[in-house]
């Protein structure tokens, strides 16, 4: 095991170090990716990194500058500490530019961000606006750009004190292995996905039997729901990849610890559960998706989930193959009413197109 999590870091950490300099080209690309940010609060920062969701917070609190300097060394502190200010404010920009959408807005003002953090040394800062300019990146689909900034902030994560188990490294390490799952890379990949699953593991292992007073709720928690991320990650590249099996054994352990974490009618147990019902109905049991497809939708309904309306259509996909003809055509006008609702055009035509395909199925049936 240490020697598949030797190996699976040094690919990508190793790679991390030559990207230290790397900055995100112009270019517009699709976003790309539904998930991740539904695993609880982000999974993420382990100690010695930045926080998650608080991130900011965090930036607010360090300081790098002495509070008992000689008094010749005073308005030198003062213009530093004015530039810490403003790289947390331009970061607060940045985050709210990228939630409202305003994406090529939001990577100008990152670049500024990223220009004053290497001007006064400010390493932590540094580190924060490469996951942030990385993770924007990857949300628009500019995956080279995307590894490039990763391995950037992994360079400087390493270079410090940072351990190579520190959730920080850890789903930076996912993010890359994701990236080349999406390029093809599949050694990268599988080595990516090893490093992270394997890693955490074995942390779990260790963190079984400490109290709360020295490892916090928490962070424990927070470990687990990363785990959780990474399975279905994996889960992902294997469904992908057609490897059934295995990517059913990853779902079902990424849906337990959604459920026993998160709880039943968390968005992301749902979505999971939706997964689950897509590889077992790929495997043809389908009386087995059909039970947890119905399940996610009944949930979906009951928590007006989001992407309701694709649940609906993965269980009208399973009714339709168990040729259920009369209750999937329901399904499918159900899940197309509410994708019309929500203006989501690559649903509408996907929903119309498995219309079409039920309507040739019961005209071959009969």
């Amino acid at each position: 095991m240490l020697a598949a999590l030797r190996r699976g870091l040094r690919l990508l950490a190793a790679a991390g170090r030559r990207g230290s300099e790397a900055r995100l080209p112009a270019g517009r690309h699709t976003a790309q990716g539904r998930r991740g940010a539904g695993w609880g609060a982000r999974p993420g920062r382990g100690r010695g990194g930045p926080s998650p969701g608080g991130v900011l917070a965090a930036l607010a609190a360090f300081s790098l500058f002495s509070k008992n300097t000689e008094e010749g060394e005073e308005k030198k502190e003062e213009e530093s500490a004015g530039t810490e200010d403003t790289i947390i404010f331009l970061l607060k920009k940045a985050k709210l530019s990228i939630m409202k959408g305003e994406h090529e807005e939001a990577e100008r003002i990152l670049h500024q961000a990223l220009r004053l953090s290497h001007q006064s040394d400010n390493k932590k800062a540094i580190i924060y606006t490469y996951d942030l300019m990385a993770n924007l990146a990857f949300l628009r689909g500019q995956l080279d750009s995307a590894e490039k900034l990763f391995k950037a902030a992994m360079s400087f994560l390493l270079a410090g004190d940072m351990k190579q188990d520190d959730n920080a490294i850890i789903e930076m390490s996912l993010k890359l292995a994701s990236i080349y799952a999406a390029q093809n890379q599949h050694k990268l990949a599988l080595a990516g996905y090893e490093f992270c699953i394997l890693t955490l593991e074995e942390k779990l292992a260790q963190y079984k039997d400490l109290p709360e007073d020295v490892l916090p709720a928490e962070e424990r928690a927070n470990t687990n729901l990363l785990l959780g991320m990474s399975l279905d990650s994996y889960g992902r590249y294997l469904l992908a990849n057609k490897q059934l099996l295995v990517a059913q054994r990853m779902y079902e352990r990424a849906l337990q610890i959604s459920r026993e974490v998160q709880g039943e009618t968390h968005p992301q147990t749902v979505v999971l559960m939706n997964d689950l019902a897509t590889v077992l109905d790929a495997q043809g049991l389908y009386d087995d998706a059909y039970t947890h497809g119905k399940r996610a939708c009944e949930l979906a309904k009951q928590t007006e989930h989001p992407e309701e309306h694709l649940v609906l259509n993965n269980l009208a996909g399973i009714l339709m193959h168990k040729e259920d003809f009369l209750q999937a055509k329901q399904m499918y006008k159900e899940a197309l009413k509410q994708a019309e609702l929500k203006g989501d055009t690559a649903s509408i035509q996907h929903i119309r197109e498995e219309l079409a395909e039920l309507a040739r199925r019961r005209k071959h049936s009969n």
